[in-house]
């Protein structure tokens, strides 16, 4: 009598469930012994770990912008990761079904419609322009990188509204430009308070 395996015997359960409810399509296969596969776990359970993540990052972010990705070279992307975590901004691939479930019951659910083909996020807690700016800088150098629409402080942004925020300068460009404006007064103040000192001066002498 021929002894059969562990993974023989669990593969003739699967077969029988199979028929019956063909749940052998390959997305729903789990593979516990070389070459066989068996009863598929639930795929929620396996997933839902990465739901999570998804989930936690998003939460209470002011910015998450979705983009299409393909045809980045590698250097590229290691590069626009780079330029993105030295501004605080963190950058995840994930696939779509995962985000839409994360996304579920919030704001970023409005993105579900855009979730179709290679998407990548780029996630920002505190500068909400930040990631949208870096990404399009990169954008001028790779033309394969395409933004698709980002969440902005609960607001929805197509793609040619976000190319519009990109042109926003930074926290840090703005101050300085307001500490400028507010230098400029005084600095001319202080010239012409001069001015007419030296005048003063040379009156007196004269």
């Amino acid at each position: 009598m021929e002894i059969l395996s562990p993974c023989v015997r669990i593969q003739g359960v699967f077969n029988i469930f199979s028929s019956i409810n063909d749940a052998g399509s390959e997305e729903n296969k789990i593979w516990a012994c070389p070459g066989k596969e068996i009863l598929p776990m639930a795929k929620v359970e396996i997933k839902q770990p990465v739901v999570d993540e998804i989930k936690a990052k998003v939460e209470g972010a002011a910015t998450v912008v979705l983009v299409d990705y393909r045809g980045l070279t590698v250097e590229q992307d290691t590069r626009l990761r780079k330029n993105l975590r030295e501004a605080g901004c963190e950058y995840k691939v994930y696939k779509n079904t995962l985000m839409k479930r994360a996304f579920e019951g919030t704001d970023y659910a409005q993105l579900d419609s855009l979730l179709e083909g290679p998407s990548a996020i780029a996630i920002s807690n505190d500068d909400a322009t930040a990631p949208i700016r870096i990404l399009n800088n990169m954008a001028k150098e790779a033309e394969a990188l395409e933004f698709k629409a980002a969440i902005v402080e609960g607001n929805f942004y197509d793609a040619e509204g976000v190319k519009v925020l990109a042109s926003i300068p930074s926290r840090e460009e703005l101050i300085s430009k307001l500490l400028g404006s507010l230098q400029s007064p005084i600095t001319n103040f202080a010239r012409v308070i001069k001015q007419i000192a030296e005048k003063g001066d040379g009156a007196a002498e004269a």
